[in-house]
């Protein structure tokens, strides 16, 4: 307890640079919190599972992927013909649908994009909204605007920064000027927030509103089908139980005659998210193994030129202890102590605080990649901070401790005499 006093009282004689350290200690660690939160989720994200699989149907040959939704009926079936076949045991169709309040001026602040879809896969097939538990407020308030959606297809759910953004709340009525399915512009009103913070962005819709729109459209326009009315289904997921159940559903789909124009492939959900990050490829390599790397290392330097600089001060200190019976293990301790205290503790402090501001605060790291708008911090940032701040500060440390332990106490008082 003694030389945990002792390792405190050194720190604290000067202020100012023990309180540079951690603060310089603190922001490495936040940053570096930040990027391995990122490349952590995106890993776990393209990591293959072994079982409670879900698959993607998508078009072949081209991005965005644009099915007819004839396909819709028979894919979420996994084109099983015969009854050996296997079939999936949950599906889901995306259409995307996007727009802006203005018809005229579109601007980011009133834009909403919705996942048009059967509302009542919300529940059961929408990652993050499919594990809300079943007692949660959360989870009943999806239920029951789901249920308001089922019976009225005019229905949207809108994400909780989206509808600051477009400055509406539940019982808001307003029109939709789509961008992309030209002249169906649909009026909604607001049934419910979406309860998770991956969607603040987004928006999801019933598919019957907007299939009845286009179908509308050839009526007001003379027989003359919409430009897209044969490209209303952008993916169609599947979920299977097994690799075993994948590969079968995988080979129905893909050898059935069904599907020739256009083509259609299958694929996991990770090996799917896998294809969109490619574009991100140089980034997240130099996030990965240059910016992570350069931190660590910017790190273990700022503590090693903090110590380095208190141990040349204090040589004749160091003396005057081996002097009063102080062993060179002893001294090393000490400084190496130092470090550790102002590393551990800042790393842990900028941890803990990186994960409450990210994820309670914030509601997420705002890094938009594919279909990931945001990103948490995890847990584990805990011990990431505790090792980081204490692994780098035992590096950088290391050497100064080394030096003020073998001081030699005939050459300090000669330099003092």
């Amino acid at each position: 307890m003694k030389f945990l006093r002792l390792i405190y009282q050194n720190l604290w004689r000067n202020k100012t640079r023990s309180l540079l350290t951690s603060a310089g200690t603190m922001i490495l660690v936040f940053v570096v919190t930040l990027v391995w939160s990122i490349l952590g989720f995106l890993a776990t994200a393209t990591t293959e599972k072994p079982a409670n699989i879900k698959a993607i149907v998508s078009e072949r040959w081209r991005i965005p992927s644009m099915m007819p939704y004839a396909y819709a009926a028979s894919l979420k079936e996994g084109a099983a013909t015969e009854p050996e076949d296997t079939k999936p045991t949950d599906n889901m169709t995306w259409t995307f649908y996007g727009g802006s309040l203005d018809p005229k001026k579109r601007t980011f602040e009133n834009i909403v994009f919705a996942f048009c879809l059967e509302p009542k896969k919300l529940l059961t097939m929408m990652d993050g909204l499919d594990e809300l538990p079943a007692d949660s407020q959360e989870r009943k308030s999806l239920e029951a605007a789901v249920a308001k959606m089922e019976s009225n297809r005019q229905g949207i759910l809108l994400g909780q920064q989206r509808a600051e953004m477009l400055k509406k709340k539940v019982g808001d009525r307003f029109t939709i000027h789509s961008f992309n399915y030209k002249e169906i512009d649909l009026e909604v009103e607001v049934f419910g927030i979406l309860p998770t913070r991956r969607y603040d962005q987004s928006a999801a819709m019933n598919i019957e509103y907007l299939l009845g729109a286009i179908d509308s459209y050839k009526q007001k326009h003379n027989g003359k089908a919409h430009a897209l009315a044969d490209k209303t289904m952008n993916l169609v997921w599947l979920r299977v139980p097994d690799t075993k159940a994948f590969t079968k559903v995988a080979a129905q789909i893909q050898e059935s005659p069904q599907y020739a124009m256009p083509a259609v492939k299958v694929q996991t959900a990770s090996a799917g998210i896998s294809t969109f990050l490619e574009a991100y490829a140089d980034l997240l390599w130099g996030m990965r193994w240059l910016l992570a790397p350069a931190i660590l290392v910017t790190l273990a330097v700022v503590i090693a030129n903090a110590i380095s600089i208190s141990v040349r001060e204090r040589q004749t200190e160091f003396a005057v202890l081996k002097v009063l019976g102080f062993q060179p293990a002893q001294i090393m301790v000490l400084v190496l102590g130092e470090a550790l205290l102002v590393g551990v503790l800042s790393g842990l402090l900028s941890a803990g605080g990186s994960w409450f501001l990210v994820n309670q605060v914030a509601g997420g790291i705002p890094f938009p990649i594919a279909f990931f708008p945001k990103f948490l911090i995890p847990s584990d940032a805990w011990w990431w901070g505790l090792a980081v701040g204490g692994g780098t500060a035992f590096l950088g440390s290391f050497v100064p401790a080394w030096t003020a332990c073998r001081v030699k106490v005939s050459e300090v008082f000669a330099r003092v005499g």
